[in-house]
């Protein structure tokens, strides 16, 4: 990482010390779609003109991406101003010293993997992340207990998914997306085969789970993982 890039790096992540300005960027990533001032100063229990300088800060160091819109959707004379509004921006932060890099190692096993067609390495890679999701099914279902309801059940793997990055949200009646792919520096150039990847991962994780009438299915949509879960009718834990 050049020297220059490393120091805008670790100002990104020192704008979040600041606990108003951390709760105001946790509280609009965490929505689905684009959040105005009100609404975010409500949420963290300050200002509007206090949440409006912390979320321009925001916006300066690229955390946020900001739009204009009227929120009444009313159009022409007396319609008022349009609202400034934030949401997640694209970019990543990462530092880690003395620096690493995975992502180049991931790279070019992504790369190998996609040049060898028909030597089973794609076949064994999706075996061995169907194998990895079983053990955090498995792990969610020891946490929820033996006994455990189907939605206690199921907020234990949604905090297993939580914990490596997925960021699960519930977007509809029996639907959750995972509104993070933690693999996203890989799907440029490797996207069938990162995306196989992943819903061998989820599908096995389902498998360890032990829950029936859930499927994992792959159904991408900008700014989400490429995996979504689907319940048919009503869920009921498996025997």
């Amino acid at each position: 990482m050049e020297p220059g890039e490393l120091e805008r790096q670790i100002a990104g992540l020192a704008s979040l010390d600041e606990p108003v300005r951390r709760s105001l960027y946790f509280y609009v990533v965490s929505r689905q779609g684009d959040v105005g001032r009100d609404e975010a100063a409500r949420a963290a229990g300050v200002s509007r003109t206090l949440a409006g300088f912390h979320l321009d800060r925001l916006a300066e160091e690229g955390l946020l991406e900001t739009s204009f819109r009227r929120l009444s959707g009313r159009t022409g004379p007396g319609a008022g101003r349009p609202a400034k509004l934030y949401r997640r921006s694209a970019r990543r932060l990462s530092v880690t010293l003395p620096e690493r890099r995975y992502e180049l190692a991931a790279a070019l096993f992504a790369q190998a993997l996609s040049e060898a067609p028909g030597s089973g390495a794609a076949d064994a890679l999706g075996k061995a992340a169907r194998a990895l999701g079983k053990r955090l099914g498995a792990e969610a279902r020891r946490q929820a207990g033996a006994r455990a309801t189907v939605k206690r059940a199921w907020r234990s793997a949604e905090a297993v998914l939580a914990a490596h990055g997925f960021e699960p949200q519930h977007t509809g009646p029996g639907e959750i997306r995972l509104r993070n792919c933690p693999f996203d520096a890989l799907t440029g150039d490797h996207r069938a085969l990162v995306c196989g990847m992943n819903l061998a991962l989820q599908r096995g994780m389902l498998e360890g789970l032990a829950l029936s009438g859930v499927r994992a299915e792959l159904e991408p949509r900008p700014g989400c993982c490429c995996v979504a879960f689907k319940k048919r009718g009503r869920t009921k834990k498996a025997g």
